[in-house]
């Protein structure tokens, strides 16, 4: 069931987005070579902490830290370690936290050094794709004009956009309805309302959009082994423009 917030729920909401947007500019700063996955995870959930928030998905259905960071091949869900990032990786970083019972939500794919011209052009177009998605945020359009902006804009690049993944409501919960894929689903034809608080997240691949699940039972990566690159954040329909809670006027 979809939830509607009032007012003063999105402006907790706003809050908690103000967190992870404030996260995500902290490890924006530290993505870089010789430095480990885990010793970002680190920082941010010490700053999550700090900021009185707490790390959503620390300990959700298990997951055993407190930000997800993917690199090159990984899409999502990659669980920090004591890899060391080298020049040329990039690095998606994915956070959430709670802040008076209500989740924020966003992610950005950082680069680490000198990145290949294509693999740079992916990350830059999946950012694209969010904000292609946004023009469609706002009262009478469907979930499924998000989901084909943003197929529309990655494969005229001819990248491959993830199928098992979708991004999904957001509030005092981290996943609650409706699913937001980033491609048509007739199942995705609900209207947008005022009220109604959504991450976007654009999963999109330098090949195939075909991926597969680690043994580790969290890690997803491509088939083929391309980069992936991942861009989002929590939105709010309103009456008017739609409110970017995980990200200020000028979003990286």
């Amino acid at each position: 069931m979809i939830t509607i917030k009032t007012q003063a729920e999105i402006e907790k909401m706003h809050a908690a987005g103000r967190v992870v947007e404030n996260t995500l500019a902290l490890l924006g700063k530290n993505v870089k070579a010789g430095v480990t996955t885990e010793a970002l995870n680190k920082l941010a959930h010490d700053f999550i902490v700090s900021s009185g928030a707490i790390p959503s998905f620390l300990g959700y259905n298990g997951y055993p830290k407190s930000v997800c960071i993917s690199v090159n091949d990984e899409v999502v869900h990659g669980i920090p370690s004591g890899r060391k990032l080298k020049d040329g990786d990039i690095v998606s970083c994915d956070v959430g936290a709670i802040l008076d019972g209500f989740h924020g939500d966003a992610a950005r794919t950082f680069l680490v050094g000198e990145v290949d011209e294509a693999t740079k052009r992916l990350v830059k177009v999946t950012r694209e794709c969010f904000y292609k998605a946004l023009e469609y945020c706002r009262e009478g359009y469907r979930i499924s004009d998000i989901s084909i902006a943003v197929q529309k804009h990655a494969e005229a690049h001819g990248y491959g956009v993830v199928r098992d993944l979708v991004g999904h409501g957001i509030g005092t919960h981290m996943h609650e309805d409706p699913e937001v894929p980033n491609f048509y689903s007739p199942r995705s034809r609900q209207r947008l309302q005022a009220g109604m608080t959504i991450a976007i997240e654009p999963m999109i691949n330098l090949g195939t959009e075909r991926v597969w699940q680690l043994e580790d039972g969290w890690t997803v990566t491509t088939q083929d082994g391309k980069p992936s690159a991942h861009y989002e954040n929590t939105v709010a329909i309103t009456k008017g423009d739609p409110i970017l809670m995980t990200c200020s006027e000028v979003c990286p």
